[in-house]
């Protein structure tokens, strides 16, 4: 049995005023991809493009770890934009029978001559289901499999963000000293 799954978070946070914009930094996807996570869970693989590994999940009894490659880019406004691009779930044997599909993106905005980032991300997983989960009655799977990626939707964003705007100042500070430096 195939079984889809769908979440969407949105995000707008408040950015710390710094003398270089933020905008600047978001067009640098090789900075911004430490806010994915650790060093040991994001891995260049091509211009632009990482593999996350994802801490593992329980589903049900299917413990799985999802890796997943990540196209990041930003556009000439400073939108920074991502999308899934490859993906593996290890723990599990379904070669072929699930594809995962992420994407987002994150927008420098002014209000009230305050900056912020707006923006979303979506996660989306059509998978086999295997017996005997297959057996148990369909609203309880799905609404299981929209609460699983939600929660990491949600967990993501929060360390994404946290991370990014830390990120960003260090940017900005290390950027200031190296300009004093020259």
């Amino acid at each position: 049995m195939y079984s889809k799954f769908y979440a969407s978070q949105a995000v707008e946070l408040e950015v710390p005023q710094r003398p270089y914009p933020i905008s600047d930094y978001l067009r640098q996807p090789q900075q911004v991809v430490r806010a994915l996570g650790d060093s040991s869970q994001v891995e260049p693989i091509g211009k632009d493009v990482y593999r996350l590994k994802m801490k593992p999940l329980k589903f049900f009894m299917l413990q799985i770890e999802p890796i997943v490659d990540l196209k990041i880019w930003a556009q000439q406004d400073g939108t920074l934009c991502l999308r899934s691009i490859d993906c593996q779930l290890r723990g599990i044997d379904l070669k072929n029978h699930f594809q995962l599909q992420v994407s987002g993106y994150t927008t420098p905005c002014t209000k009230n001559g305050q900056t912020y980032l707006s923006g979303g991300a979506e996660l989306g997983l059509k998978m086999y289901l295997p017996p005997p989960i297959s057996f148990f009655p369909k609203a309880t799977i799905q609404s299981a499999g929209n609460s699983l990626l939600k929660s990491i939707l949600l967990r993501m964003k929060q360390s994404m963000m946290h991370k990014l705007i830390a990120n960003y100042s260090n940017w900005a500070i290390d950027r200031d000293q190296e300009l004093a430096a020259a």
